[in-house]
């Protein structure tokens, strides 16, 4: 694996984590808020991925080791088309993964262009205003300390300016690649109803599966590894 940096059109650095192994397809993997690359959980997603296909594996600006501040979907999609862009050319297969504001960035993506192939959309909101965030139920903050990670606490920087949104439930029925959307049963962050939103609005090549008993975004490979990876996979490689 080598970190490398890719520079957005607005001069912001994005980290990136390149597993290189010589597959013609890659899969950029797009981590939601508080969540970075070199999080346990992404690291290890990463190495089984990289099973099968050459992985991106980014933080957002505001995150880990890329600069900028966090603007929770106003300028990421600068972030994410920045590593689709490198990705271009050396690749005949892109696909993103993305995981709660990291979906919904990745959805937006998806809706302006047709260079991602597949998405697999994660726990993703339908409209940031509507987000539950239930951070008292044991659902969330029991998740929350066992990822308990001090270094990449210290590493977020969010924008206190506040800046318009675009709505995944706006966009998404012009997306035109297959879409996979995934979401959990206990999800006390991004209620299952988002997701299940969103997938009924899309026009595309789509799957939506729920599962049970697991909660928030990189939860579902957490709490459901085999199920998740299996149903990645299936989506990205068999179908």
């Amino acid at each position: 694996m080598e970190e490398i940096k890719i520079v957005t059109s607005d001069g912001i650095k994005i980290a990136v984590n390149y597993y290189k192994s010589g597959f013609e397809k890659v899969i950029i993997i797009a981590p939601g808020w508080f969540m970075t690359k070199d999080s346990k959980s992404f690291r290890q997603m990463s190495e089984i991925f990289s099973q099968y296909s050459d992985v991106l594996a980014m933080d957002f600006r505001g995150h880990g080791k890329s600069g900028g501040f966090y603007t929770f979907t106003s300028k990421e999609l600068q972030d994410i088309k920045s590593v689709i862009e490198f990705a271009q050319g050396k690749y005949e297969k892109i696909y993103v993964i993305g995981f709660s504001l990291g979906a919904a960035t990745a959805l937006i993506a998806g809706s302006e262009d047709n260079k991602i192939d597949k998405i697999i959309a994660v726990s993703a909101p339908s409209c940031f205003e509507k987000i539950e965030n239930k951070v008292w139920k044991k659902e969330a903050w029991i998740p929350t300390l066992q990822k308990c990670e001090l270094k990449r606490w210290f590493s977020i920087r969010p924008s206190i300016i506040p800046k318009k949104k675009v709505r995944p439930i706006d966009i998404v029925e012009k997306i035109k690649c297959p879409t996979l959307f995934l979401a959990g049963e206990k999800d006390p962050t991004v209620c299952s109803w988002h997701t299940e939103a969103l997938f009924r609005k899309a026009e595309c090549e789509k799957k939506y599966e729920l599962f049970k008993n697991c909660c928030h975004a990189e939860d579902l490979f957490i709490q459901n590894r085999d199920k998740f990876i299996q149903i990645c996979c299936e989506w990205l490689f068999e179908t």
